[in-house]
């Protein structure tokens, strides 16, 4: 155990399930076990407030510490956000919780159980996530770090060379899931996105949200594939295709190079726009427990060499295009380190 008394929390909100991690006061991870517990978004503010805390306690318990040694606390939870602490409309979380002023509400509830105020910060999940991965990638290097995270959504994030997100004067900066793509380089439509824009966001195109649009004109091609004659769900048969690539099933790896072009493209615009060190490439795809090497190499390669074709000559020596290695923890954790931090600016 570290001999560093502080701690300093992160709640990881997804739209299903949410984690907790932590770090002590000297930044290094207080576990690498994952604490994970349902959201409860369906039942209200109070509910997904009375789980985080829940949950937090559990944790300290875990670790044989109190609510004295917590020091600080952030949220990753997906945004936008109508202003700091207030969600917006998101296309991962129930509308119902648009306008609820969550900082609030959460500083009072670990005062409650605390019994003295703690600080609290919050920002976007896949801003967070990326404080953690680049923290772990750069190591002692002073330079930046662009992390993208396809899963169920895009989570995207540039951090500075301080360590600390680019979040814009809205709270919308990185919210490059909603960017549209190149549709005429990838000789692709627009899909439907959870965010209501139709101009051909890059979420659908890179993630699970738009692999059963990607798997039925595919399936028009392999008519006589298992999946066509499947009675499973949309769903169901659009996540059995992580499994599939990796027995090497044709239809799922065109499927998954499609989407890893997609994404090359993504990476060569944003690297044009911000420059940076390393590409942080996270999400289940990446998850070294879930994928094998052979399938992780083969996606970023494609990955590589679409976005290589569109950088400057300087940038293609320099960038590199790295897996992330902090898995599910790294949100919680980038929350934890943000939480951090934000306390040496205080």
């Amino acid at each position: 155990m570290s001999t560093t008394r502080g701690v300093f929390i992160g709640t990881d909100s997804g739209a299903t399930t949410s984690k907790v991690g932590a770090v002590w006061a000297d930044g290094k991870t207080v576990s690498t076990k994952l604490l994970q517990r349902p959201t409860n978004a369906q039942n209200g503010p109070d509910a997904v407030i009375q789980g985080w805390v829940e949950a937090i306690s559990d944790y300290l318990q875990q670790h044989q510490l109190g609510w004295e040694a917590v020091q600080g606390v952030g949220l990753a939870i997906p945004g936008p956000y109508e202003s700091y602490g207030v969600l917006g409309r998101s296309a991962n979380l129930p509308a119902s919780l648009a306008g609820w002023n969550v900082h609030r509400d959460y500083r009072q509830a670990l005062a409650q159980a605390a019994g003295h105020a703690i600080p609290l910060v919050m920002g976007n999940d896949g801003m967070l996530g990326g404080v953690a991965e680049a923290a772990k990638v750069r190591g002692a290097e002073k330079c930046s770090v662009l992390m993208l995270a396809p899963g169920s959504g895009l989570g995207s994030a540039y951090i500075d060379a301080n360590g600390l997100p680019l979040e814009g004067d809205t709270l919308a900066g990185m919210e490059t899931a909603h960017m549209p793509a190149a549709l005429h380089l990838l000789n692709a439509k627009p899909l439907p996105c959870g965010c209501g824009r139709t101009w051909g966001c890059i979420e659908p195109l890179t993630t699970i949200s738009g692999l059963p649009h990607l798997l039925a004109e595919k399936l028009v091609k392999y008519p006589d594939h298992a999946l066509a004659k499947s009675t499973a769900t949309p769903k169901e048969k659009a996540l059995s295709l992580r499994g599939l690539a990796q027995k090497g099933d044709v239809l799922a790896l065109e499927i998954f190079d499609f989407q890893a072009r997609a994404l090359g493209l993504h990476v060569a615009n944003l690297c044009l726009a911000l420059d940076p060190h390393y590409v942080v490439i996270g999400g289940g795809l990446m998850d070294h427990e879930a994928t094998t090497p052979e399938f992780r190499e083969r996606y970023l390669g494609v990955i590589r060499e679409t976005a290589s074709t569109y950088l400057w000559p300087v940038q293609r020596e320099r960038i590199k295009i790295v897996s992330a290695s902090l898995g599910d923890l790294s949100q919680a954790i980038g929350a934890a380190l943000t939480a951090l931090y934000q306390s040496h600016k205080s």
